[in-house]
């Protein structure tokens, strides 16, 4: 329990990035729907999938609000779960990208089909490639490239140099 008190403002971090970058996946989204508008992002098809009683009530800009907020929390614990891995796989420059990228695949081959979502194997390539550079951006976001973490020393890391650099 120790480490993870210790790790905690990193996952904090990351966590606050994950949110931010899901929001800069927003305007993204607003672009590539433009590509291709008879496409679903993915947490559109996600909710009007498997949560149409939940939210089929809600006017559309509601409904499109609440997507949001959804999306944005999961790109928050998506953030999180990016902290928690070790600290040399998190500083490694690629490290960010290939988590987006994971990120995403994870969802077009595991989540996507599980939850019986169909368009995940018919989209056009023009859109694959606008949603895999999204999720690198997530990534790249969340990995804390675009502002990086204070650089700690290995053998001079302590909780307080967490707590001052996270203040």
């Amino acid at each position: 329990m120790a480490a993870l008190e210790r790790k905690w403002p990193s996952i904090r971090r990351a966590g606050a990035r994950g949110l931010v970058a899901a929001m800069a996946m927003t305007g993204t989204r607003t672009v590539t729907s433009g590509l291709a508008p008879q496409e679903q992002t993915p947490p559109e098809a996600v909710i009007e999938k498997h949560a149409t009683a939940l939210f089929g009530r809600l006017e559309e800009h509601h409904r499109q609000a609440v997507t949001e907020l959804l999306h944005w929390a999961y790109g928050a614990g998506g953030g999180m779960v990016f902290g928690l891995l070790p600290e040399r796989i998190r500083r490694f420059p690629g490290a960010g990208a290939a988590y987006g990228l994971t990120f995403w695949l994870g969802f077009e081959l595991g989540i996507g089909p599980m939850l019986g979502i169909r368009h995940v194997k018919h989209r056009p390539v023009l859109w694959r490639l606008m949603i895999a550079l999204d999720h690198v951006l997530y990534g790249v976001v969340v990995a804390g490239r675009l502002a990086p973490e204070p650089s700690t020393d290995a053998g001079d890391h302590t909780q307080h140099d967490d707590a001052s650099a996270d203040g």
